[in-house]
């Protein structure tokens, strides 16, 4: 009886250190990630353009707040290559943040309130570990809209948009 408790005991113990331990990695890397993305956010502020594009992966994509802001890393420095210049870049802070994880640690997506000149918007995208870095494989950022004034917003964009609409279908 003694053994078989000690044994009990001992198998308890590791179970609990391993998932002790598989958390502890998950929060230490939603740490990094957290820290990557407050980075990411203080490099655009700053309109620090080199520093900012290394925290995207190379195969990337960049998705706007216009319905025809899909861009890939490339053609997304293109785009913001004149705001840096200008130093007129944005200024985001994280109000709010999740992060999850794929099952093998290798991928972890996040969503996030920011503080932006827009007011709040909402930050999501996916990150991959790449040679020991998290890098952003994809970003999309998202004006928020409250729900009391939705109608409002669709009547002032529903002209400019029923063209893109028609576009779209006809392609």
């Amino acid at each position: 009886m003694k053994k078989t408790t000690i044994f009990f005991t001992f198998i308890l113990f590791v179970l609990s250190f391993t998932t002790i331990s598989a958390q502890s990695k998950f929060d230490t890397e939603k740490t990094a990630i957290g820290t990557m993305l407050d980075g990411f956010n203080v490099a655009a502020a700053k309109a620090d353009f080199i520093t900012y594009f290394n925290y995207f992966a190379d195969e990337s994509t960049f998705i706007g707040t216009d319905a025809t802001e899909v861009w890939d890393k490339k053609e997304f420095m293109v785009w913001a290559k004149p705001y840096f210049d200008k130093k007129t870049t944005w200024n985001f802070t994280s109000l709010k943040r999740n992060i999850y994880f794929s099952k093998d640690g290798k991928l972890a997506w996040f969503d996030e309130l920011l503080d932006t000149q827009m007011k709040i918007c909402r930050g999501s995208g996916v990150v991959e570990k790449i040679n020991g870095q998290w890098k952003v494989k994809q970003y999309v950022l998202s004006v928020t809209v409250p729900n009391d004034i939705v109608d409002k917003i669709v009547a002032e964009k529903a002209p400019i948009e029923d063209a893109l609409i028609q576009q779209l279908k006809s392609k």
